[in-house]
């Protein structure tokens, strides 16, 4: 990578990927993607107003750090082929009613939303679009406003929601794997973010709660008296949404795995306590709870950690500094 990159308002042979969404998995793809074929959309608070570029400094899988310009998208004179939201999940919807009445009806939009509901709920609301889904475990974080990090290099799995993106995957996967990561097609993406679900129900909530790094929660009662359960939990919801079933003691060997090879980063769901800011727990151990309640389950463990964050959020007064490193 050269010292600098700095994109121009023009795509080239790999086409333009607009970025919806500018915290850390955003900027993250704003970095890598080559000079040239990336813009962010900006969030406008008044008619007048245009943020012309998004500069930042940008720390590399290497340690090495780079200046990143990466310029506003002028929809005046450019048109995206792919779009790539990386909005919150509880913003995406609201974010996605105000951007694609500027988008051509057939330009795939790529959704990297953590948890499940607002993939669907997108996809409900747009479903002559080609609407995809994205699953990864590249990880990503901002240790400060100016500063994004590529805290640990992952895969990424992206595969339809809609029929009409269902021939626009292999296009869009050429597009993406430009960024030098790891892209792979995934036919049952459904599963796929399933098994993301798992892992942030087991270990973001107790993050947030206890207010720690991933690797300490391992120890913690609140952890090991209820890890079980949560599982068992898992497993029935799974089961009764007709997915494949996975044993109790094997997610929960995951849970325990990933959080000890993460044991030193702190979740995103942590780090939006400590900032004062809304999580996404409904989008996570909250939806285990309403599709439990669809199926008339009981989960009170996903019911506890979903209000005891909830309450975490609701009398958090002043935001804390942040720890680098999230999932």
């Amino acid at each position: 990578m050269a010292d600098a990159q700095h994109r121009v308002k023009s795509g080239n042979g790999n086409g333009l990927v607009a970025i919806l969404g500018a915290g850390s998995l955003g900027r993250l793809w704003g970095a890598l993607l080559p000079m040239g074929t990336t813009a962010f959309i900006p969030r406008r608070h008044a008619p007048d107003e245009y943020e012309p570029d998004l500069t930042y400094r940008f720390q590399d899988g290497h340690g090495h750090y780079y200046p990143i310009t990466v310029p506003s998208l002028d929809w005046s004179t450019q048109s995206p082929d792919t779009l790539i939201v990386t909005t919150k999940a509880g913003d995406t919807l609201g974010a996605l009613e105000t951007t694609l009445p500027n988008l051509k009806p057939t330009v795939p939009v790529v959704l990297f939303q953590n948890g499940m509901g607002s993939q669907q709920a997108v996809a409900e609301r747009w479903p002559n679009r080609p609407i995809m889904a994205a699953s990864t475990t590249e990880g990503a974080n901002r240790p400060d406003s100016q500063t994004t990090v590529h805290a640990g290099q992952g895969e990424t799995w992206i595969g339809a929601l809609t029929h009409s993106a269902s021939p626009l995957i292999t296009n869009v996967v050429n597009q993406l794997e430009a960024s030098g990561l790891v892209i792979h097609e995934e036919p049952d993406i459904l599963t796929r973010l399933w098994g993301k679900l798992i892992i942030n129900a087991g270990i973001n909530p107790y993050t947030a709660i206890l207010d720690c790094a991933n690797g300490d929660i391992l120890d913690a009662p609140l952890f090991r008296d209820t890890i079980r359960q949560l599982c068992l939990e898992l497993a029935d919801v799974m089961h009764h949404e007709g997915l494949s079933s996975r044993s109790p003691e094997d997610m929960e060997s995951q849970i325990e795995a990933v959080a000890r090879k993460t044991a030193k980063n702190t979740s995103s769901m942590c780090s939006d306590v400590r900032r004062g800011k809304p999580t996404e727990i409904d989008y996570i151990n909250g939806y285990i709870v309403s599709r439990a309640g669809a199926h008339n389950l009981a989960v009170p463990v996903n019911q506890m950690l979903t209000e005891q964050v909830k309450l975490r959020t609701d009398t958090q007064q002043e935001p804390q500094p942040d720890t680098p490193g999230a999932t």
